[in-house]
């Protein structure tokens, strides 16, 4: 597959970005956020579902950010990745961006993150070395330029140039893909040479110098450049500044409602939720 662009204006038309993070294997959870869009009367469908409830891409003009943890906690990882990479395939080019996360990090890097008993650290050799093949390949990526937001998993202070770190996790993954056994010391010089991406922090992680995949939205100044982020955990989108966690599937899982989407335009950032009632509201950020 060709690497997708790094930027919503290298894509075509005036597409409308949907953002959804941390999934984190709840795939009933994920359905609920992506329909709500079309649920919401204001919206075309992003997708649609078909008679066995799988969801598949519709006719639209949108670019879907997946912005990282599509895996572990959760009851349905197989599904949920099927689910990103079936939208992937079905879309136009680009327009479904798969973004690294820690969790995914914990598949390119298992003896870097040391999860015991995460379904990412946990994968077998042969669906580790599929992830890593398709990361090669361009499906995952670091980061996206939107109209006035760049998308990350947890951000950085500082500006980053969004092709450079998605032409790391490209360039990492094909250089573990082709170690035949354990690539621990090839894991261990990524995480070194990349670490504006890959590092965990200090404190046991999440630190404030903890890279794009790790780093906790307190560390964020109001001042950073203007960015949409995932990884940790909010009940309703979160506004500091310049930056807004857009987070807000896990801390619902276990309510009704509260699960839904963030939608960028050239002029305007909206969030798009599931009520109790199942209804959807949809409200400015």
């Amino acid at each position: 597959m060709s690497v997708p662009p790094a930027t919503v204006e290298r894509t075509s038309g005036d597409p409308l970005i949907v953002h959804v993070s941390d999934i984190h294997g709840y795939l009933t959870d994920a359905r609920s956020a992506l329909l709500a869009v079309g649920d919401s009367g204001q919206y075309p469908d992003l997708v649609r579902a078909d008679e066995s409830d799988r969801l598949h891409w519709a006719d639209n003009d949108y670019v879907l950010v997946v912005n990282g943890d599509v895996i572990d906690r959760g009851p349905a990882n197989e599904e949920c990745l099927e689910m990103v990479w079936r939208l992937q395939e079905e879309a136009p080019p680009g327009r479904v961006r798969y973004q690294l996360g820690n969790h995914e990090l914990a598949i390119l890097l298992p003896s870097f993150v040391r999860w015991p008993g995460a379904y990412s650290t946990g994968l077998d050799a042969a669906d580790r070395r599929e992830f890593l093949r398709r990361a090669s390949e361009g499906a995952v990526t670091a980061a996206f330029e939107g109209y006035q937001y760049r998308y990350s998993h947890s951000g950085q202070n500082e500006p980053f140039d969004v092709t450079r770190v998605n032409d790391v996790v490209r360039n990492a993954a094909s250089e573990l893909l082709p170690v035949d056994g354990d690539d621990r010391t090839v894991q261990k010089r990524l995480e070194r040479r990349h670490g504006r991406v890959f590092a965990l922090g200090s404190d046991g992680g999440r630190g404030p110098d903890a890279g794009l995949c790790w780093l906790d939205f307190t560390h964020l100044d109001p001042s950073a450049p203007p960015q949409i982020v995932g990884h940790t955990k909010r009940v309703d989108p979160v506004r500091n500044g310049n930056v807004v966690c857009g987070n807000i599937i896990r801390m619902n899982h276990r309510s009704a409602g509260g699960e839904g989407v963030l939608i960028e335009s050239a002029d305007s950032l909206e969030v798009v939720r599931r009520k109790p009632d199942g209804s959807v509201s949809v409200s400015s950020v």
